[in-house]
């Protein structure tokens, strides 16, 4: 018998059974659409991760504090960090001292904080971020009304601020807002500009904040002398590893940490580089385990594949008995129901590809929808991987049922009629 012949008989007996071979397949076909689901979405918040990381330029490093590793155990650091602990050591001078280090051309420090705001008798908690008038030189962010603070506003503790646009609308409605005034903590705060809309950013709604000089919101609103983070622009590429061990030694001497002991680091230095690089492993983590969950989905199915298949070898007892006893071979028995089990999990395999495809561009176009500048990709590895398993998945699980079939006495199975 040809591989044709084969080909015919298995569709002959799905028609025959057409309802019961589509539910066989359902489960692989929500199997394998699972895992295209999951690298296109995977590759899609890849790609917008990265996208924003791009829009600030590849020339960047962030300078951040961290708790440092409690001796050998890091389990204390772990626990310290459970417990909500502030590092306070990274303070404005030391943005000032890394502007002064060759290779480094511009720097903002930033400060996070929450307050409640209130104008024309409204009141609203909002996040506020206190940044350095150098923000606009590295952030791609746009004003669309007034004026962004200055370094002279900053120095001098000016009570001034900048709002998103989300934050204007949501206060001032369609009443232009600049020049009027913002109460925080008891005191008035001058609105001197609006952000143009800029939409989610690394999952932040920038629109919904309140900016103002970082120096005004640690002495007028936190209480504060130090900065989260310090976000610098160096110039040749070429020199980043000797900045990076610039920048870290500098900050070392600064905070009074011994050179020769990098654990007791108060403070991580990373480049887009480096960011890139831990976002790789942890989508490629999370992916890996999603796709061993569908995995474990494929088995279950599989494992219904192969109950069908044995109970269709008990419906066609007579019809193995009969095929037998004119000549068929063993083999010829088990190739025919091999190629059945094939059938269904191919069927199953490309109808679910299909189905994630669809799926996976509605994802992208609802994220694109929401404000995500989300690229609907799926990767052709994906597809290979999906056609492989349920190849495979057919031939393992229709094995036992077709073995099963081909040592079928032809005489005891032709007395079944």
């Amino acid at each position: 018998m040809t591989i044709r012949s084969y080909f015919s008989l298995a569709v002959t007996n799905f028609r025959r059974n057409a309802l019961r071979t589509m539910l066989t397949g359902l489960g692989i076909v929500i199997s394998i659409a699972s895992v295209i689901i999951v690298i296109s979405a995977a590759q899609g918040v890849r790609g917008y991760i990265i996208g924003q990381f791009d829009a600030y330029g590849n020339n960047i490093l962030n300078i951040e504090t961290k708790l440092p590793a409690a001796g050998k155990n890091s389990t204390d650091n772990a626990q310290a960090q459970a417990f909500g602990n502030v590092i306070t050591t990274l303070k404005l001078d030391d943005m000032k001292a890394v502007l002064r280090l060759p290779n480094i051309k511009n720097a903002y420090a930033g400060q996070l904080g929450q307050a409640v705001v209130a104008a024309w008798g409204q009141k609203k908690t909002v996040n506020i971020f206190g940044v350095s008038a150098s923000y606009l030189d590295i952030d791609t962010a746009t004003i669309g009304q007034g004026r962004f603070f200055t370094k002279n506003d900053d120095d001098s503790l000016a009570r001034v601020v900048v709002l998103g646009s989300t934050v204007a609308q949501d206060i001032f409605g369609d009443t232009n807002p600049i020049g009027q005034n913002l109460k925080i903590k008891n005191r008035n705060f001058e609105v001197i500009g609006v952000f143009k809309t800029r939409g989610a950013s690394l999952f932040m709604d920038y629109d919904g904040f309140v900016f103002m000089p970082v120096q005004t919101l640690q002495k007028q609103v936190l209480g504060i002398d130090y900065v989260s983070f310090i976000l610098t622009q160096y110039q040749d590429a070429s020199r980043l590893p000797a900045t990076i061990a610039s920048v870290e030694d500098l900050l070392r001497q600064r905070h009074k940490i011994d050179l020769g002991n990098p654990d007791k680091d108060d403070f991580s230095v990373q480049s887009m580089a480096d960011v890139t690089n831990i976002l790789d492993t942890v989508i490629g983590g999370f992916t890996i385990l999603l796709i061993i969950l569908a995995g474990i989905s494929l088995l279950v199915g599989g494992v219904g594949i192969m109950n069908i298949m044995y109970v269709s070898v008990l419906e066609r007892t007579f019809e193995i008995g009969l095929r037998k006893a004119v000549g068929a071979t063993r083999q010829q028995i088990l190739r025919q129901f091999l190629m059945e089990a094939v059938l269904i999990t191919t069927w199953g395999g490309i109808s679910g590809i299909i189905l994630g495809v669809i799926v996976s561009y509605g994802i992208s176009a609802l994220a694109r929808q929401l404000g995500f500048s989300w690229t609907f990709s799926v990767p052709v590895y994906s597809i290979v991987l999906s056609t492989s398993f349920s190849v495979i998945c057919g031939l393992v699980f229709g094995l036992y049922p077709a073995r099963q079939a081909a040592t079928l006495d032809p005489i005891e199975a032709l007395r079944n009629e």
